[in-house]
């Protein structure tokens, strides 16, 4: 009976093995973009929440999302560009998520959200490929030390995911 037992175990192994491979090969394929659309130019994302200072962070995961992506090739000029990413921050919040057990008022661990509105248009005619009017990042981190310092280790991973949803919607969204 064992033996049956072992041999199912694996046979689940490579199936999940197999789905999560093929997952992966058909995303890559996945570019609805027309195809006279190669390029992409990311100006600095404008900032409109209350946290200053966090846009090139947000702007800089953008362009190494785009990249990992691989479905438009980022310039660094416009003129270069089949389009252009306009993306306005337009929230940053801080939602407490576990208090420590002693202090109630003390959260230790928190949720960093950050919004944002997202348009990419085509550079020579400005018409629209792609818009979403809010597009979400978030991650949770724990409070380590000063608030401060533990808020900016958030920074990186929020910008990351929101990145990632972004690329997400421009390039699939057709």
């Amino acid at each position: 009976g064992s033996k049956t037992m072992k041999n199912l175990a694996r046979l689940a192994a490579l199936m999940v093995l197999f789905v999560s491979l093929t997952g992966c090969a058909s995303y890559q394929l996945g570019s609805m973009l027309p195809d006279d659309i190669k390029t992409v130019y990311v100006p600095t994302f404008v900032n409109k929440s209350s946290e200053p200072m966090i846009e090139i962070e947000a702007t800089q995961a953008a362009i190494s999302e785009l990249q990992k992506d691989g479905s438009l090739k980022v310039v660094s000029t416009p003129e270069e560009a089949d389009t252009i990413l306009s993306v306005t921050l337009l929230d940053y919040r801080l939602t407490p998520l576990k208090y420590e057990r002693d202090f109630n008022t003390t959260a230790d661990q928190y949720r960093l959200t950050l919004t944002a509105q997202v348009v990419l248009t085509r550079r020579t005619t400005d018409k629209v490929v792609a818009h979403n009017p809010r597009i979400q990042g978030e991650t949770d981190f724990p409070i380590t030390g000063d608030f401060t310092s533990s808020k900016k280790l958030g920074l990186p991973k929020v910008s990351e995911d929101l990145a990632h949803n972004i690329v997400e919607s421009i390039v699939e969204t057709w």
